[in-house]
């Protein structure tokens, strides 16, 4: 009977490659609905992490001593597998907060529709913004520039090289900080029109009293809203591809600052 024996050491390392492969794919938009069943994220995330290690070619980490050292090793694994799935879901939270915020000014804030990504209710125009964010990210080939830098991550932070530093809290704050910048930029030609027309309506209200104004504006608002979303989607597109195009970037700037 033929037997399979592998080294030790082989095990430890895809085990490294595996916890950080999960640890992505659970945080990035795609793959973090709690609607998909965690044995086939966890078979997917081992069957990656079985391809990518004759690929990698990585040198071979000596045999941990004892279980402290292991666990180590797993949780910077954790953490770094968490930081650049993090980088992802930070873009695509900016863009629903564009959605939530041309939603609330068109009136239609208790539209909410199940996320299944968090099993929240959210406006329906944030989910709109999310799931044409999703399409842009694929339809760019976005995906297989991550995998890319998934791919280069071990090659420039291979098992047992993860350094915490400050560089690092500071990136992820700053993208914490650019969610608004994001929302804002990405909803900009919806919040604009949907404010000029909040300012006309107010004016309205004061030169003509008799005017019952909350009675025609939602009606108005939601056309005005809707009609908006339908002319920026060319400028969303271009504006998400160059948001998309960025992300690579620095996501290996911050794996340069952890090596």
């Amino acid at each position: 009977m033929t037997t399979l024996q592998l080294p030790a050491s082989d095990i430890q390392m895809v085990l490294l490659i595996f916890v950080r492969v999960l640890a992505i794919f659970m945080s990035i938009p795609m793959f973090n609905s709690r609607h998909l069943p965690v044995v086939f994220k966890a078979g997917f995330a081992m069957a990656v992490s079985l391809l990518l290690f004759p690929l990698l070619g990585l040198t071979a980490v000596p045999l941990a001593d004892n279980l402290f050292i292991l666990a180590i090793g797993v949780a910077s694994e954790v953490l770094l597998g968490l930081s650049i799935g993090m980088f992802v879901r930070l873009v695509f939270t900016g863009v629903q907060l564009a959605g939530q915020l041309a939603g609330y000014q068109m009136g239609m804030a208790l539209a909410n529709v199940l996320d299944p990504a968090t099993s929240t209710q959210v406006s329906l125009i944030a989910q709109f913004y999310n799931l044409f964010a999703v399409l842009i990210f694929i339809s760019i080939n976005a995906h297989y520039w991550f995998l890319n830098a998934l791919v280069d991550s071990f090659r420039l932070v291979p098992p047992f090289g993860f350094h915490l530093s400050a560089s690092l809290m500071d990136s992820l704050i700053r993208m914490s900080a650019n969610i608004f910048s994001i929302g804002i930029r990405a909803g900009a030609p919806v919040i604009a029109a949907l404010l000029i027309t909040s300012v006309t309506l107010g004016l309205l209200a004061r030169t003509t009293p008799q005017m019952n104004i909350f009675f025609v504006a939602m009606p108005i608002k939601i056309c005005i809203g809707l009609v908006m979303i339908m002319i920026s989607l060319p400028h969303l597109a271009s504006f998400l591809g160059q948001l998309f195009g960025g992300l690579t970037e620095t996501i290996m700037g911050v794996l340069h600052s952890v090596k």
